[in-house]
């Protein structure tokens, strides 16, 4: 009965034929690689002392606020990176490699060296590469093969609108430079200023800042003198795309392009058609040896590091702020009781409780009422929390 209902399980995978199975690891493995990223990344931007330093310089008039110090990323960052997108490209090249051998039999050594993913940025550019393969090219390589249509479908040139940002031309771009130039380039970010004394907070507080990595002696606000204007300040660590000015949110660019490699490219080039369901996991354990690889499949998770670390970083900021709010309402818990509760729930449940807070731009009764709700409910939460710990303490 188990064997069937595994067998059950195994078949929603379907449109994964055998000779891809290895697909699914390579995706696994990124994942598992962008999860370190994470984790260093997590640590380093939340070090004690903040990951820069500042200093308020008077003038005549008015104030600066200025950098004085930024912490150094560490070095396995970039390191990471480049290993994260090289097994990206990898899952692509594999997959492509994989199924020419399937159709065509084994290549000999002039026809393997044709196999490649092409990331052409214009049709003249595409042409030419298959051009190059009429010679020594394996049949899936010539003009008329559906193989061919499939690569052709995923190229750059499709995009009218900026070829140079498709996922493939930027998986090209990042891991061209990374193989033959240098480890991928990363720099701390101020991505956003926001003014805290302007109650109820708005978008249009938010000054957004440009595209570019942060440098000491850069003012990054200047204010009457004689003034204290609070104000938050979001800092991130970008990825420089190499040969542009561009610097994007690290773990974006590295979100975007592991989920279409996984849930666009792997899949169209496997089956041809609309991305077929369900998606291959993000990740399940590829540590232990597997009797049966395609039923493992069945114990992933379609939730990615890079979602995860964007819940660990929005639930950290949570456990800042609500236990301070908190403990200003009647018979609440010690901030540091407030934190040990904190503390003790997931990520997710910590954010499945702020979801239900309402935000509005004005006072409206109904909205401050059921808010409030919402928060005697944590603070009687955290208050059964303290009560079960001192009783544990006492016996």
């Amino acid at each position: 009965m188990a064997v069937e209902a595994m067998n059950q399980q195994s078949g929603r995978y379907a449109w994964l034929p055998d000779h891809q199975l290895h697909v699914a690891p390579t995706l696994a493995h990124a994942d598992e690689v962008i999860a370190a990223i994470a984790d260093i990344l997590f640590e380093y931007q939340s070090q004690p002392a903040g990951i820069i330093q500042l200093s308020e310089v008077p003038l005549v008039t008015h104030s600066q606020t200025v950098v004085v110090g930024v912490s150094p990323i560490p070095r396995k960052v970039p390191l990471l990176v480049a290993d994260a997108l090289v097994a990206l490209r990898n899952a692509i090249e594999h997959a492509l490699f994989a199924e020419i051998e399937y159709r065509d039999g084994p290549l000999d050594e002039k026809a393997a060296k044709t196999v490649e993913m092409p990331a052409a940025q214009t049709y003249q550019a595409f042409e030419e590469w298959v051009k190059g393969r009429v010679r020594n090219g394996p049949p899936s390589l010539q003009r008329g093969s559906d193989l061919l249509q499939r690569i052709e479908n995923l190229q750059p040139f499709h995009r009218y609108k900026g070829p140079q940002d498709h996922p493939m031309a930027l998986l090209a771009l990042h891991t061209n430079h990374s193989k033959h130039r240098a480890p991928a380039i990363t720099a701390v970010r101020l991505a956003a200023i926001h003014r805290e004394d302007r109650t109820p907070p708005s978008l249009a507080d938010v000054e957004r800042r440009p595209e570019v990595p942060l440098q000491v002696g850069e003012v990054i606000a200047e204010t009457p003198r004689g003034q204290q204007i609070p104000v938050a300040l979001f800092l991130t660590v970008g990825i420089n795309r190499p040969g542009t000015t561009r610097w994007p949110v690290l773990m974006t660019e590295l979100a975007d392009l592991a989920t279409w490699v996984r849930t666009q490219a792997v899949r169209r080039l496997i089956t041809g058609t609309e991305p077929p369901t369900p998606a291959l996991p993000a990740r399940y354990d590829i540590s232990v040896g597997r009797a049966d690889d395609r039923a493992a499949l069945t114990t992933g998770t379609t939730s990615s590091a890079a979602e995860l670390y964007k819940d660990r970083l929005a639930a950290r900021t949570v456990r800042r702020d609500m236990g301070e709010t908190i403990s200003q309402m009647e018979n609440a818990p010690t901030v540091e009781e407030l934190d040990a509760w904190f503390e003790s729930l997931s990520d997710q449940d910590v954010l499945a409780r702020m979801r239900q807070l309402r935000m509005t731009s004005t006072y409206d009764p109904e909205v401050m009422q059921d808010n409030l709700v919402v928060l005697e409910q944590m603070r009687d939460d955290a208050r059964r929390f303290v009560g079960l710990a001192v009783a544990e303490t006492d016996k």
